[in-house]
């Protein structure tokens, strides 16, 4: 069993940072995958990034603006360049270490609460 807990969102510009993380309580998160998904108003969850096997994964609107990592047992995720379209909770996830599917909210079998982040133009 895990528990997921994020933080760092808020209200910034465009064009600001921000970094979240996701701390982890119970197993250590070296024995998983650890994902960042989004939901924006009205939207579907959208994959953001993710860690496993030591690889890092982007979605294709992230790419080259954010970045995740891993320091024991919490993952942060560094947003940089935000745009008005980042606005959305962001979610931490892990699951059982994957090859494959990563991008696949499905996979994932521990979810926190979410955080907000709102950017505005």
């Amino acid at each position: 069993q895990v528990q997921l807990e994020e933080s760092g969102g808020g209200s910034v510009q465009a064009g600001d940072s921000l970094k979240l993380s996701c701390a982890a309580s119970g197993r250590a998160f070296s024995r998983y995958t650890v994902a960042w998904f989004r939901r924006a108003p009205g939207k579907e969850r959208e994959f953001v990034a993710a860690t496993s096997w030591g690889n890092t994964y982007y979605g294709d609107s992230v790419k080259g603006r954010f970045s995740i990592s891993m320091a024991e047992n919490i993952v942060n995720l560094q947003m940089n360049s935000l745009q008005p379209a980042d606005t959305a909770v962001y979610y931490c996830a892990a699951g059982p270490r994957l090859h494959t599917g990563i991008n696949y909210s499905v996979n994932y079998n521990y979810w926190g609460q979410g955080t907000q982040v709102t950017v505005s133009s």
